[in-house]
């Protein structure tokens, strides 16, 4: 542990370095300073006030939250007893802080280091061409959890551009994690499951939730993660625009799913931190997982890529959305492929649908394409998962519905009326919010009045989204306002 006087020593010398470069930098060496500066500020919030506490100072509300805390503390080796003094210190701390651990790796590390063509064929099946880079919205973009111990600590907070989408597949698996997959089988849960997550809790699941993607659309045989190492690996051509990341990419293989979760968990920083990237890292990943060769069989005529462009932002296409639920990069919501048009001409290409039950399924509503009559029907592959957990797209805004009850969807008696839950990924919602549906006492317009007004107030999105998996049913609330 570094006391108050060595943090001192280390600020100043790591300011005394960036300040004493006095000539014109380099892209690589302004990278350098942006990842020390990077650093200076995870120190200097280390040691603030506001986060550093003396033992003698401690008020009874934070040895309340140590005390909840312990048991976890104590299994990931951070935890340090109160009251205990070190020989030769001035005074001794409540908690030890780590040392932060570095966003970068070490060129060292062993991976295979990404090469031109191989960047080249990522931008290509992303944009469609090598001259396009994410924006601002993209590379800010990370996993970041809220508060821990609190009754959203299994939650991420979302973006609200086109990285919102990966945020939320990624909090659904979080969900199927911490509810049905990693509480060693226990066969009754309850949505207490998800409260009082601990930070070693919060990243166990999410180096699940990452590896869980990746091994499914490696079919359950192999997996990629890329990181970023401090060395860049090819000089780039004039047919290729560059991003000061892209070039710096480490590929690591895996052929076991458990040495490759590992693996994740000992990087998560690489994907939980501020300035990672950790959004860009894992597409990345989930792109080399499934492989270009692989990717190209998966699309059809009708997506030639994965992103697409959209009031200057990339947001993600359904073959996008389709990799993360079922490891297929299959380009529509239907069941199976379709050979034939409405005429029944054979097509030319055939149309890919979605041929598995996935493990987490996928519900769309959107009022405008509802009224231009251009929804798409989602199939039942996707609307009955196998766990009742679905990603919802409502208005080109995404959540997640889900259930605790694993039999929801296996016995037709629990659908009569269950409760689901909903989050959103919005930073202005505090608490999940609990919908009561009905499906058998009455139908869901009476009470709706049906005269002019608010379409939304009259017929939430949320509600709508619902009715396409539960036709009919009516919606409580439970005294939360509708959004949406």
């Amino acid at each position: 542990m570094l006391t108050l006087a060595a943090s001192d020593l280390y600020l100043l010398q790591m300011e005394q370095d960036i300040n004493c470069k006095k000539y014109e930098f380099n892209s690589e060496e302004l990278d350098e300073i942006a990842s020390k500066i990077s650093d200076l500020d995870k120190w200097r919030g280390i040691f603030s006030s506001q986060v550093l506490e003396l033992n003698d100072a401690s008020s009874k509300k934070q040895k309340q939250q140590e005390s909840r805390k312990s048991e976890d503390e104590s299994e990931d080796g951070t935890g340090a007893t109160s009251g205990t003094k070190s020989h030769g210190q001035v005074a001794n701390f409540n908690v030890l802080y780590s040392i932060p651990k570095p966003l970068t790796i070490s060129s060292s590390l062993g991976g295979i280091p990404i090469t031109m063509d191989m960047a080249g064929n990522l931008r290509k099946i992303l944009f469609g061409s090598t001259f396009h880079i994410f924006n601002y919205e993209w590379k800010k973009s990370y996993f970041k959890f809220r508060e821990p111990f609190s009754d959203l600590s299994y939650a991420l907070e979302a973006e609200r551009g086109g990285s919102s989408a990966i945020q939320m597949a990624v909090q659904a698996n979080i969900i199927r994690y911490l509810l049905f997959t990693g509480n060693n089988g226990t066969e009754r849960v309850c949505l207490q499951y998800l409260y009082d997550v601990s930070p070693k809790k919060q990243e166990e699941a999410l180096a699940a939730a990452l590896s869980d993607i990746l091994w499914s659309a490696g079919e359950s045989q192999s997996g990629s993660v890329c990181l970023v190492s401090t060395d860049s690996y090819f000089t780039p051509s004039t047919e290729y625009k560059v991003d000061n990341f892209t070039e710096r990419v480490q590929l690591f293989k895996f052929s076991e799913k458990e040495t490759m979760q590992k693996f994740i968990y000992d990087h998560i920083q690489c994907f939980k931190e501020e300035g990672s990237h950790g959004v860009i890292l894992f597409l990345y990943s989930l792109i080399f997982s499934r492989t270009i060769d692989r990717l190209r069989e998966d699309l059809d005529s009708t997506t030639p890529h994965l992103l697409l462009s959209s009031l200057g932002n990339f947001v993600c296409r359904q073959a996008l959305l389709n990799l993360m639920l079922t490891g297929r990069a299959s380009p529509n919501v239907f069941n199976g492929n379709i050979q034939y048009d409405d005429q029944g001409s054979p097509l030319p290409v055939p149309l890919h649908g979605v041929l598995i039950r996935s493990d987490v399924g996928y519900l769309h509503w959107n009022r405008e394409l509802l009224q231009r009559g251009k929804l798409p029907m989602v199939g039942s592959m996707l609307k009955t998962p196998k766990l009742p957990i679905w990603l919802c797209n409502i208005n080109a805004t995404y959540s997640v519905l889900f259930s605790t009850n694993r039999s929801l969807l296996s016995d037709w008696k629990m659908e009569h009326l269950f409760d689901l839950y909903l989050y959103s990924g919005q930073p202005a919602q505090n608490h999940t919010v609990i919908l009561t549906i009905d499906t058998h006492s009455h139908h869901w317009e009476e009470g709706h009045g049906k005269g002019e007004g608010d379409l939304e107030k009259r017929f939430p999105s949320v509600e709508m989204t619902i009715r396409t998996k539960w036709e009919g049913a009516a919606i409580d609330w439970n005294g939360t306002v509708p959004f949406f």
